[in-house]
């Protein structure tokens, strides 16, 4: 068998744009046939998706998965929404989510085997960009667990059972009534979707995104010409403010507007039948980060026009 050298890999690389880990798999399989190896990763989708794999994915859907006293999501983009209505599609999003439940990071899951044709959860995608013809990623998953009580979630913008374009995750430690848990989850996993808290409580919130809200509201309090005492107050009246905004226990609950989340949870003890401890959440949005190509249609027009 020949041997595959690095220089050898770099070559079948620049040909195919195909990965690193593709590229070896290749050589090996076609033994060291540079042009047989090419041959090898088009057959396999692999060189077509790399050809793909700078366009844009912002689209595709959020997936979650719930077990007992534990659950993932996972996001899966791809370039257009018509994607996200593909079965194909849906089914490898809601099976990566079950998969999630067992994975460290987005890369130990994209390593996990898929199914039985011997592919991991990576390999599998890169087979559904040949065959779909779009550039699809990967791009994240979380996954939270309790010793006692529940993990909860919700799917916004529901288009299959627990797929969608948001997912909450909401973990919930009690001995209490796994029902009564259930429902009260729920309806915190939406306040989360709706409210998008930044922090579970006070004391997790950033040190550097506090200070730099304190040194903002310092200096718009400043411009008003009062005293240094009377900014204190003002500026300590605000951070209030910050973390009503931005902390899940000291926001107000949607449903009812009225009710901070700490209180929410000390009144459902009475029909959990035990104490109830928030002890985290996860909101994934879909595209959320991902900058969008902006494209002026008119323009694009006009450039065709001028092209005839």
């Amino acid at each position: 068998m020949a041997a595959i050298t690095a220089a050898l890999v770099k070559e079948l690389r620049e040909k195919s744009g195909a990965g690193m880990m593709d590229c070896k798999k290749a050589l090996a399989e076609t033994d060291g046939d540079i042009e047989a190896a090419v041959d090898w990763l088009r057959k396999k989708g692999l060189a077509a998706a790399a050809k793909k794999a700078g366009r844009v994915a912002a689209e595709g859907l959020v997936g979650v998965s719930v077990t007992d006293k534990a659950a993932a999501v996972v996001e899966v983009n791809s370039e257009t929404d018509f994607v996200a209505r593909n079965e194909i599609f849906q089914t490898y999003v809601a099976k990566v989510a079950g998969l999630a439940l067992d994975a460290a990071d987005v890369e130990a899951l994209g390593a996990l085997p898929y199914g039985e044709a011997g592919r991991n959860v990576q390999e599998q995608l890169t087979e559904m960009v040949g065959t779909i013809g779009e550039n699809m990623r990967l791009r994240r998953c979380a996954a939270l667990k309790v010793s006692n009580g529940v993990v909860a979630a919700y799917v916004h913008a529901q288009v299959a059972p627990n797929l969608g374009k948001i997912g909450v995750l909401v973990a919930l430690e009690s001995t209490g009534d796994v029902a009564a848990l259930e429902g009260l989850g729920k309806q915190i996993a939406m306040h989360v979707a709706a409210a998008n808290p930044l922090f579970l409580d006070v004391s997790s919130v950033d040190a550097d995104a506090l200070a730099r809200e304190r040194d903002v509201l310092s200096e718009q309090a400043r411009a008003s010409g009062k005293p240094e005492a009377i900014i204190e107050k003002m500026v300590d009246g605000r951070i209030r403010k910050y973390y009503e905004e931005t902390v899940l226990l000291e926001q107000l609950f949607v449903i009812d507007g009225e009710t901070k989340i700490t209180k929410v949870l000390a009144d459902a003890e009475k029909t959990v039948g035990a104490p109830v401890k928030l002890t985290g959440f996860v909101r994934m949005a879909l595209g959320e980060g991902i900058e969008k190509e902006e494209s002026d249609f008119a323009a694009e027009v006009a450039a065709a026009v001028k092209g005839a």
